[in-house]
């Protein structure tokens, strides 16, 4: 157990016990104004058409409808992209760019009534070609963002003076998001022409921004609020801007408040997805399965728009060594523009699709040189010196995955698990077991430089509670607790004296959004700071009343002691208010050292990197595909964990959400380009029944080198990838099948019907094989 108060110690989520009672209260529960719309989005049935027409009289004469917003009822700017690409606009107008793509919006005083009004609509429209896969967008040269290319070193001569060469292709499906809270936005109009918004958002400054730029207004005159989420992912960075702008649009319209509340089917068509990515790679190694030289090309399915699709491949490339070194590396990325939902930020952000390729460069290396694939990833972790240079000449200072991968090899007992696992499969015919042992390195920090920064504000009132607010956002990831803990451990006060407040931009303004699991490391600094800052000031006015130095002030739980006096918080802040010492603060937090020049591919873009890894058993049915996750063993690296209990639920919750889109997450479009599967009848995420029957966590023991919030780590995204063990393992098993003698192949999401078809693609070979002897 800690030795400190609120920090490094196992605290329950701030919502915990309203989360189970159905008392936390969203967006949707919050009782609404007084004469509010409701607000339906309409939305496009094709995936790439020329609008000819579109007829909204009979809308308008519908029963119950108060009003209907198109692009000419925009007062400001019509484009949201994020990254100012101009290629988003509100509602399409002279083209249709993806199936489910807003075309205008109705407002009623219910939505069922809004629904029924916009199916009046009379749509014409000229059908063209939809671009629905990243070849033929390679083909036409047409991207969402420039390619980027790492290189170090000759890949060309490497390969061509490597022992042995291997080239395959790995294609990975997306993921949606699959959040309990879908999308939903609730405006308010104020006078002078303010308006207020009550976002779902991970982001509130930029829905503060979109908005403002939508109705013409400036910054100030928009407050964004979110006080919690029900689940983002990811999803909810920019993709709220939407259904933001579009209420706030209402409202300016009619004057009366307006929220915009997406059904699960909607939220699915209407929105963008994890990056699908297919990579061609090109590999040379030794004899030993070291690895000499890599070239690999990514493509990813963006969708009709930027987004945040740029950063998203160029992580995905900062993530393709994994643990890896490579000698000699070229990885290549190009960001292919298709008629669907923009892709979108998404746990990993593009991290998780890099490391599925080096760890399917793993796989194959194993089984052409007849080695147990764990031997593979250890002799080609990175080392020292040269050994520690990344393909984007950033080295690396924290390596621990030897020590990690140690951990969880002893905790599994992997290699007698190795042997039962042979035995098994030699005396099973139509069941198959698979074990793998994977590792995870995830770079910590925004690659955009500017956006790894942070603000807070504390509030000490004189009766000793304080009020807490900052810039990040709480989607049950528990980051208020965490940051109320520095707050209370700055103050050495309890937990409950610290007031969690909801985000807003009336308070701390200009943040970033909540994402690349930097939530805790920036906001907790930030309030740290301020915290600080008026400890600092209290210590130093206790000191003079007592003609003290501030260094004979010292801090204890609830109280402060100074020249043998002990004095209650309570009673020093109360004092402190009558002489007229100051009892709010700010606080700033900007990381150090990163720096990041695309165009050269070289820099530091994370300030560290977190670690893990992960071993899995599998039991395939060689049947019907079907398998079970039989046991998982995870050792993961947070640092001085802020909080274990936290970052426990955490790692529990990314890995079954990684081994989600591993599996069984499969999305679908058809040809024309209509997401098919928008719903949980043909949607699967994992359940309860998926779980690992025997599931092993434990937290590393380390301390961050770097100054981070009390020396924890991120854990936000890097647990998503330990599922990556999971899908190794049922290769394994697939592998097994043929006795290890060719790569199972088996692209992800692994659904039992691909695990049975990549057992036939093997039978067919052994057979070919057999006939020709």
């Amino acid at each position: 157990m800690s030795d400190r108060l609120a920090v490094n110690r196992p605290l329950a989520h701030d919502s915990a016990a309203k989360h189970v009672a159905g008392e936390a209260v969203y967006i949707d529960d919050m009782p609404e104004p007084s004469r509010c719309l409701e607000v339906y989005v309409a939305w496009a049935d094709r995936a790439h058409a020329r609008l000819l027409k579109l007829d909204l009289d009979a809308v308008r004469r519908a029963s119950g409808v108060v009003a209907v917003v198109t692009t000419d009822d925009i007062p400001g700017h019509t484009d949201i992209s994020p990254v100012g690409r101009h290629d988003e606009p509100v509602f399409a107008a002279e083209t249709v760019q993806f199936w489910g793509q807003a075309l205008f919006a109705v407002a009623a005083c219910d939505v069922h009534t809004a629904r029924r009004a916009a199916g009046l609509a009379v749509i014409a429209y000229e059908d063209l070609e939809p671009r629905l896969d990243v070849d033929a967008a390679r083909a036409a040269e047409d991207y969402v963002w420039p390619p980027a290319h790492f290189v170090r070193g000759d890949t060309e001569a490497g390969l061509a003076r490597a022992t042995r060469r291997l080239d395959g292709r790995v294609t990975m499906g997306g993921q949606d998001h699959f959040y309990l809270e879908g999308h939903v936005a609730l405006a308010i109009p104020g006078e002078d022409g303010d308006m207020t918004v009550f976002s779902s958002t991970q982001h509130p400054s930029e829905v503060q921004h979109m908005v403002a730029h939508v109705l013409g207004i400036p910054s100030n005159s928009v407050t964004v609020e979110v006080r919690r989420m029900g689940g983002g992912f990811g999803g909810k960075e920019t993709q709220s801007n939407l259904f933001a702008c579009v209420a706030a649009l209402v409202a300016r319209k009619t004057s009366r408040p307006a929220k915009c509340r997406l059904d699960r089917d909607d939220d699915m068509i209407m929105t963008g997805k994890r990056h699908d990515f297919t990579v061609d790679y090109k590999l040379g190694f030794d004899d030993d399965g070291r690895i000499e030289a890599v070239d690999m090309h990514f493509a990813s399915r963006c969708g009709y728009s930027a987004d945040l699709s740029g950063p998203i491949n160029d992580r995905a490339l900062f993530h393709a060594d994994n643990c890896y070194f490579y000698p000699d590396v070229s990885l290549l990325c190009h960001p292919c523009r298709t008629n669907m939902a923009s892709a979108t930020a998404f746990r990993g952000f593009g991290g998780p699709q890099g490391m599925v390729a080096a760890e399917r460069v793993i796989e194959e290396i194993a089984i052409a040189c007849g080695l147990d694939p764990l031997e593979v990833r250890k002799r080609n972790f990175y080392g020292d010196g040269e050994r520690a240079i990344t393909p984007y000449h950033m080295t690396i200072e924290d390596n621990v995955i030897e020590r990690v991968v140690a951990e969880v090899e002893k905790d599994s007992d992997y290699w007698t698990k190795r042997d039962a696992v042979r035995r098994f499969n030699a005396e099973n015919r139509w069941q198959k077991k698979g074990l793998a042992l994977t590792p995870v390195k995830f770079g910590i920090s925004f690659t955009m430089t500017a956006y790894n920064q942070a603000g807070a504000l504390v509030h000490i009132y004189k009766d000793g509670s304080v009020h807490l607010n900052h810039g990040g956002t709480e989607m049950g990831q528990g980051l208020f607790v965490k940051v109320a803990q520095v707050v209370a451990e700055e103050l050495q006060l309890p937990l409950e004296r610290i007031k969690i407040t909801a985000t807003t931009t009336a308070k701390v303004p200009n943040t970033s959004a909540t994402a690349a699991s930097s939530g805790s490391d920036l906001n907790g600094m930030a309030a740290q700071a301020a915290a600080r800052t008026l400890r600092d000031r209290l210590t130093a006015f206790a000191a003079e009343q007592h003609q003290a130095e501030p260094s004979e002030v010292y801090w204890l739980p609830g109280r402060i002691a100074v020249k043998g006096n002990e004095i209650a918080f309570a009673d020093l802040v109360h004092d402190a208010y009558m002489a007229r010492i100051p009892l709010s603060a700010t606080g700033f937090y900007k990381t150090p050292e990163i720096h990041w020049d695309r165009a050269a591919g070289r820099g530091k873009p994370f300030y560290y990197f977190a670690y893990g890894a992960a071993c899995s058993e599998v039991t395939i049915d060689t049947l019907t595909g079907e398998y079970r996750v039989d046991r998982v063993d995870i050792v993961h690296d947070v640092g001085r964990s802020l909080n274990p209990a936290i970052d426990a639920g955490q790692i529990e919750g990314g890995f079954i959400q990684g081994m989600g889109w591993l599996t069984t997450e499969e999305l679908v479009w058809d040809e024309q380009g209509r997401l098919r599967t928008h719903a949980p009848s043909t949607y699967k995420i994992p359940t309860c029944a998926d779980r690992p029957e025997i599931f092993n966590l434990r937290l590393l023991e380390n301390e961050n080198p770097k100054a981070t919030i009390h020396r924890s780590k991120a854990v936000g995204e890097p647990p998503l990838m330990l599922a990556i063990s999971v899908w190794q393992a049922l290769s394994d098993a697939v592998a097994a099948t043929a006795d290890h003698q060719h790569p199972a192949r088996l692209d992800p999401p692994a659904t039992p019907e691909k695990v049975l078809m990549a057992i036939g693609r093997l039978a067919e070979i052994e057979a070919t094989k057999e006939a020709a002897e």
